[in-house]
């Protein structure tokens, strides 16, 4: 079986809830001994504001290249066995999950630094966008890890404006987290 083949990947219509079960069956295998999982959930405050929901959008086909591409990343840097990925469009209400990962190694280090990995990727470049919706507003938001990718892409580079590396050298970024050389694409001030 490819590497491809052991990835589930599922972009879910509005009001359509994530099946954890039918993820961590996914990538359950006799030959494993660990399955490490991320949920994310909709929590009830953000800085002292109500929040009622959260609410998603995305340019789908492109989120679901993308995650393929994050997949193959992290199994280029990591022994690991399946991948399941799940992310919910439209309405997510406080206390259930909007995004899950599941991923199984042979050993749970491979399997836990992959999905951290694998959820700070796709919060980092995946196009899926969220609104906070408060008792008193709404605000679309931006992921902080979007923002610090960002931040290091409008820094001066030494590769003299070249894209990404064409080979994917993981490298740790000084704040313990590994992620390729960078985005590929270049966010001007204006754009900002």
């Amino acid at each position: 079986m490819s590497d491809e083949e052991r990835n589930l990947i599922e972009i879910l219509e509005e009001n359509t809830p994530i099946d954890i079960s039918k993820l961590i069956n996914y990538v359950h295998s006799p030959h494993c001994g660990a399955i490490a999982t991320f949920s994310g959930t909709t929590r009830d405050t953000f800085e002292g504001k109500t929040v009622l929901e959260l609410r998603y959008e995305a340019y789908v086909p492109m989120a679901i290249r993308c995650i393929k591409s994050i997949c193959t990343s992290a199994r280029s840097s990591w022994s690991l066995s399946s991948i399941a990925v799940a992310h919910r469009l439209g309405p997510v209400a406080v206390g259930e999950t909007s995004v899950f990962v599941a991923i199984s190694s042979v050993h749970r280090a491979d399997a836990l630094d992959a999905c951290k990995f694998v959820i700070d990727e796709i919060k980092a470049s995946v196009p899926i966008w969220k609104k906070e919706v408060y008792t008193n507003g709404e605000v679309w938001k931006e992921n902080s890890e979007f923002l610090e990718r960002r931040d290091e892409l409008q820094k001066p580079s030494s590769d003299n404006g070249s894209a990404c590396c064409r080979k994917k050298d993981f490298v740790d970024d000084g704040r313990g987290r590994r992620g390729c050389c960078g985005g590929k694409v270049k966010i001007s001030d204006e754009m900002v």
